[in-house]
């Protein structure tokens, strides 16, 4: 088993890169200046390679002895760290939650600026990768679209959000559909969705006779229908928070609904679970 360097080793190393000397540096340690040395000839020999050049001069640290004394603030910076992390732990509730890429940032400025008294380190992935980090215990929420299209894991739970819909984003410059059978004829439409739906919604919009060019996510989707004045068929969140002006929504030519889920423990977080119907409203949710 590889022996590991302990805390009073890392010190020493860099209390010896910092003053240039064993002597000095085992002095401010409080130690005798031999078992100093020895000390460092002990880790010499682990890492295999010689960490301070020493003479009468004093001891200028090598290529690897500059690296270990690097590590070793970084190290002992985090340790320095610990108490009061966990003292601000028993004050201060962390959540992990997860969601998908085009809901992001729409979702996390909205967590952030409610729940101030929540620290929540954000994760983003696809949906089952989330809800398998919740099924195994290191992700406490996951929001998703697609929980009514999957089978959850065992120890999970989903909790329906709300519902959402599909409509035409119309910036400035952008013609509205026209009427009779097929609005949208010869207009190349820029759509985007976040649930198993896109092939579906393609279909339809080629059936209103649209031209559909799909965006990657909604952000992009919308960003594709501002530069070019175009039309964009949307969920009706993705635009909840940012209309600019000029800018409108109008009904879809075809109806279409989402379900927005929250993926938890049988147990979810109560602070989580209590904002829900706020976040429904300032999504614009059913």
């Amino acid at each position: 088993m590889v022996s590991l360097p302990s805390v009073e080793d890392l010190r020493l190393v860099q209390a010896v890169a910092r003053t240039g000397a064993v002597g000095t540096a085992a002095r401010e340690l409080r130690i005798s200046q031999p078992s100093a040395s020895q000390r460092l000839a002990r880790l010499e020999r682990l890492c295999g390679t010689q960490l301070f050049e020493r003479d009468t001069r004093g001891a200028r640290p090598t290529a690897a002895g500059a690296e270990l004394s690097r590590r070793a603030d970084h190290i002992l910076g985090h340790l320095e760290e610990v108490y009061d992390a966990t003292r601000a732990a028993a004050v201060t509730q962390r959540l992990v939650i997860g969601t998908f890429a085009s809901l992001a940032p729409i979702l996390f400025p909205v967590l952030d600026a409610d729940l101030p008294d929540l620290e929540i380190q954000q994760q983003v992935d696809h949906g089952h990768f989330l809800v398998e980090r919740v099924a195994e215990g290191t992700m406490d929420a996951a929001f998703i679209a697609i929980a009514d299209q999957m089978t959850l894991p065992r120890g999970t739970a989903a909790r329906r959000v709300g519902r959402d819909e599909l409509v035409l984003f119309v910036p400035p410059g952008a013609r509205p559909p026209g009427r009779g059978r097929r609005p949208l004829k010869d207009r190349q439409i820029a759509f985007s969705t976040y649930d198993r739906g896109s092939e579906e919604i393609h279909s339809r919009l080629a059936a209103q006779g649209a031209v559909p060019r799909r965006g990657v996510t909604l952000s992009t989707t919308v960003a594709m229908a501002r530069r070019r004045s175009h039309l964009a068929l949307v969920p009706r969140s993705a635009l909840a928070t940012e209309l600019r002006p000029g800018e409108h929504l109008t009904p879809a030519p075809f109806h279409y609904r989402l379900t927005l889920s929250v993926v938890t423990t049988p147990t979810p977080p109560k602070p989580l679970i209590t904002h829900l119907p706020h976040l429904r409203a300032t999504l614009n949710l059913s």
